[in-house]
């Protein structure tokens, strides 16, 4: 019996170090089999309860936390960690909303340990959250839920807007983009058809450019014409008459 009892506690012990070594490295899911097998070695082993709650805590699982820890918080509040105990133990009652569980856990470390300041200062924040659930009708739990719902919708609805807002924006940029493109191949265009239309005015004007003669000076070119025709057949009246008038002479000879 005597060999069974010490073979029992050699196991438990060894499992609680394995487990210890295990939560140091975070593997916490590694850390819960081994502080459960010492418990199946020693079932009012108060270490392994209390290292098992520490162990679920960190994983975030707190209503196994506050299971474990209220298993071993009677043999613990009498021995040197019994702060630790209860004030680890409020923590777990502050995770799950239960604002007067963790003020009495709180106070119970404080009576053990008076001078530790981060208990102080969650003992004032349970405190502290509990009067604003009297205040809101006792409905602390709902409202926190409530209060959370909101957060989400909230958050959800600035996501949208800023959504809405970027769209908005995008949208703006893509009008002023096309009107500035618009107006661009606009002025070029109306350019492009200016400067053919200057284009074809000058050459109209160009072709246009023929001098304006009036009746008046037609006629005197007509008469000066004329006038010079006239002179030119007298001159050659005049040869030919030169001509004949020589060969006359030489038949007299």
């Amino acid at each position: 019996m005597l060999c069974g009892g010490v073979c029992f506690a050699q196991s438990e012990r060894k499992s609680v170090r394995r487990g210890n070594r295990q939560f140091k490295k975070e593997k916490y899911a590694e850390a819960e089999i081994d502080y459960k097998k010492a418990l199946v070695a020693d079932s009012t082993s108060v270490t392994a309860d209390y290292n098992l709650a520490n162990n679920y805590y960190r994983q975030e699982n707190y209503g196994e936390a506050d299971r474990y820890y209220k298993a071993g918080i009677d043999s613990l509040a009498k021995g040197t960690h019994g702060a630790d105990a209860f004030h680890n133990m409020g923590n777990s009652l502050l995770k799950q909303r239960n604002w007067q569980g963790a003020i009495e856990a709180y106070k119970n470390a404080l009576r053990r340990h008076p001078d530790d300041q981060e208990t102080k200062a969650n003992l004032a924040y349970a405190q502290k959250m509990l009067e604003n659930e009297q205040q809101n009708g006792g409905g602390g739990g709902n409202n926190d839920q409530n209060q959370d719902q909101n957060q989400d919708q909230n958050q959800d609805q600035q996501n949208q807007d800023q959504n809405n807002d970027q769209n908005d924006q995008n949208q703006d940029q893509n009008q002023d983009q096309n009107k500035d493109q618009n107006d661009q191949n606009k002025d070029q265009n109306n350019d492009q058809n200016q400067d053919q239309q200057d284009q074809n005015k000058d050459q109209q004007q160009q072709q246009g450019q023929q001098p304006n003669i009036t009746p008046q000076a037609a006629q005197q070119m007509l008469q000066a014409i004329q006038a010079q025709e006239d002179k030119t057949q007298d001159k050659v009246k005049k040869e030919k008459a030169a001509k004949l008038k020589s060969k006359q002479k030489e038949k007299n000879w």
